[in-house]
C-alpha cells in the first residue's frame, strides 16, 4: 500500500516553503541530533528523530496542513521547518519555527517564512486563533514572535500540561496595524 499526500507550496520574496520529502529526513536527523534542538525537543537519538521527521510528515496527511520545509529560492536545501501545527491534545493552532544551521539565522528567514505562514493561515485555513508555544529560555524564538507583533498572554494554556513556558498570541489581521 502506498500512501500519497500534496502540500501546498508557498513562495516569498527570497524562500519556498514546500511540504517535506524523503530526502529531507536526514538533515532533519542531523539537526535533532544537537544541542541546538534543546528548545524543541531535542536532542534526540537517531531512532528518535526519525520518528518525530514520520510525525511532520503524517501531520499533513492528517490535518491536511503542517510544518513547511524552508528553502532557498532555486536551492532545494532544507534550512528548516516553518508553518502549522497542531498536533492532538494541544489546546490552540501553533505557528511554530525551526532553522536547522545557525549560520542562517540572523538574516530574517524565520521571520519571512512564518509571515507567509500565519498568513496562510488566517486567509486559506480560516483559523480562529494563532499563537506560537515558545520556551521561555529562548530569547532569539520570543524577538521573533514579537518582531511578528505577537503578545504574551499569560493566562493561555500552554501546549504541555507538564512544563511550563509561554505562550505567545498573533493578532488577527484586522486587529494588526
Amino acid at each position: 500500500m502506498s500512501v500519497t499526500f500534496s502540500t501546498p507550496t508557498l513562495e516569498t520574496e527570497r524562500l519556498t516553503l514546500r511540504g517535506p520529502k524523503p530526502a529531507d529526513a536526514e538533515i532533519f536527523m542531523a539537526f535533532y541530533a544537537t544541542d541546538r534542538a534543546k528548545f524543541v525537543g531535542g536532542p534526540m537519538e537517531p531512532w528518535q528523530a526519525w520518528g518525530f521527521f514520520g510525525t511532520e510528515m503524517g501531520h499533513w496527511i492528517i490535518r491536511g496542513y503542517g510544518m513547511f520545509v524552508v528553502t532557498l529560492k532555486g536551492d532545494d536545501t532544507a534550512l528548516g521547518i516553518v508553518g502549522h501545527w497542531y498536533p492532538q491534545g494541544w489546546p490552540e493552532t501553533e505557528i511554530g519555527w525551526v532553522l536547522f544551521d545557525p549560520k542562517m539565522e540572523g538574516q530574517g528567514i524565520a521571520r519571512e517564512a512564518a509571515e507567509a505562514c500565519i498568513d496562510h493561515a488566517w486567509n486559506v485555513l480560516k483559523w480562529d486563533t494563532i499563537v506560537s508555544y515558545i520556551n521561555p529560555e529562548n530569547a532569539p524564538s520570543i524577538r521573533l514572535a514579537e518582531r511578528l507583533g505577537a503578545v504574551l498572554d499569560p493566562d493561555a494554556e500552554y501546549c504541555k500540561p507538564d512544563k511550563q513556558g509561554l505562550v505567545y498570541r498573533h493578532p488577527k489581521p484586522e486587529m494588526a496595524a
